[in-house]
C-alpha cells in the first residue's frame, strides 16, 4: 500500500544511509523499523507486571549513621574500601 508521511530530515536521511550500506530498499527498512517497534510493544504488553518488595520490618535508621553519606553507610556495612 502506498502512504505518504512526514518524516524528520535527520531521520530520513539516516535511514537512507543505512539502506544503501545495507543494499536494501528506504521501504524494506521502514517496515522492518516498523515491524521492530509493534513486536517490543507487544512482547512489553504480555509481560506480567514487576512485583517490588516492600520491608515491612520495625526498626529504622541506625542512630550514628548518616543516611545521606555514602562513606557513612559504606562504613556501616564493613566497606569502607
Amino acid at each position: 500500500m502506498k502512504t505518504t508521511l512526514d518524516i524528520n530530515d535527520r531521520l530520513l536521511a539516516e535511514a537512507k544511509a543505512l539502506a544503501a550500506q545495507q543494499r536494501s530498499s528506504l521501504t524494506r527498512v521502514i517496515e522492518e523499523a516498523l515491524l521492530m517497534r509493534l513486536r517490543a510493544n507487544a512482547d512489553a504488553a504480555k509481560r506480567p507486571p514487576v512485583r517490588l518488595t516492600v520491608f515491612k520490618g520495625r526498626g529504622g535508621l541506625v542512630a550514628g549513621v548518616n543516611p545521606l553519606s555514602n562513606k557513612a553507610l559504606r562504613k556501616a556495612l564493613g566497606d569502607d574500601a
